[in-house]
């Protein structure tokens, strides 16, 4: 099955089970699992060694919540994956919310926004600190805030994150960039004017 017949088939069967059809569910599990448990390898990436959660526990979580959205009104493919992306990101901050106990800068990682913006960010701990900025972000540009969650959670593409947002692939990166700089300041302690 080609990309766009595939991307068809799964905006119809979301549209579909968006009006309560549970075949249509049981369908399109089989033609998102492989980018569902993609996305939380992402995620599992950024995590400490040792997490308790592992990627496919992650992808069935996510998948139960899911399951629990009845009556969302489906969009398209980009849709879904950017409200999975989320769900995912929901799961591991609270996860990491429930071992705030553990040593401060134990597992010292980095979590990078892409090759031109590496924040030092321990797993857990610090994955609180970059939501933190991204609520405040939101608060500030809400959209900004969406293109980060969907291209650094989520792994979208600019150009589905410019069609998960219905703005153009111009827009996106024009986000991305301020995005990053912004986070940049906000989790290095600079600062930007009181923001």
């Amino acid at each position: 099955m080609n990309t766009s017949r595939a991307a068809v088939d799964v905006t119809s069967l979301l549209h579909a089970w968006g009006r309560g059809d549970e075949q249509a569910l049981d369908r399109l599990v089989p033609l998102v699992y492989d980018e569902l448990h993609r996305l939380a390898r992402g995620y599992m990436a950024r995590e400490r060694a040792g997490h308790t959660l592992q990627t496919t526990a992650l992808v069935n979580e996510a998948y139960l919540r899911m399951v629990d959205a009845r009556g969302v009104d489906w969009k398209d493919r980009a849709h879904f994956f950017a409200i999975c992306a989320r769900t995912m990101r929901r799961i591991l901050i609270d996860s990491a919310r429930a071992r705030r106990y553990e040593k401060r800068g134990a597992g010292q990682s980095m979590i990078s926004l892409d090759e031109s913006l590496a924040v030092g960010l321990r797993p857990g701990k610090d994955l609180l600190a970059l939501d933190d900025a991204l609520i405040h972000l939101a608060e500030i540009d809400p959209r900004k805030s969406e293109v980060v969650e969907l291209r650094f959670f989520g792994g979208l593409s600019v150009e589905e994150t410019a069609e998960a947002l219905r703005i153009s692939p111009k827009t996106v990166k024009r986000d991305w960039k301020m995005a990053k700089a912004w986070l940049h300041c906000h989790l290095s302690g600079e600062g930007l004017n009181g923001t």
